[in-house]
C-alpha cells in the first residue's frame, strides 16, 4: 500500500493502523500528535484507524519554545 509520510511516499502493508506507524518508526508515545488526510485523529483511536491506500499521514511533534 502506498500513502504520504509527512510529505514523502512511503509503503506499508494494506490494514496498518496509525498506531502501527508510531511503533514502526519508533516514535514516542507522548508528545505527538497525528493526522489522517488533514484531520487529527484522537490518540484513542490511532490504533483502530487504518490508513487508506493513497492516504496522507502528518506526524507533528510538540515543540518548546518562546
Amino acid at each position: 500500500m502506498t500513502f504520504t509520510l509527512n510529505g514523502n511516499p512511503a509503503d506499508l502493508p494494506a490494514g496498518t493502523t496509525l498506531a502501527d506507524i508510531v511503533t514502526q518508526l519508533g516514535l514516542p508515545g507522548r508528545g505527538i500528535a497525528l493526522a489522517l488526510d488533514g484531520e487529527v485523529v484522537a490518540r484513542s483511536a490511532w490504533s483502530q484507524t487504518v490508513v487508506p491506500e493513497r492516504g496522507r499521514v502528518d506526524i507533528v511533534t510538540a515543540m518548546q519554545g518562546g
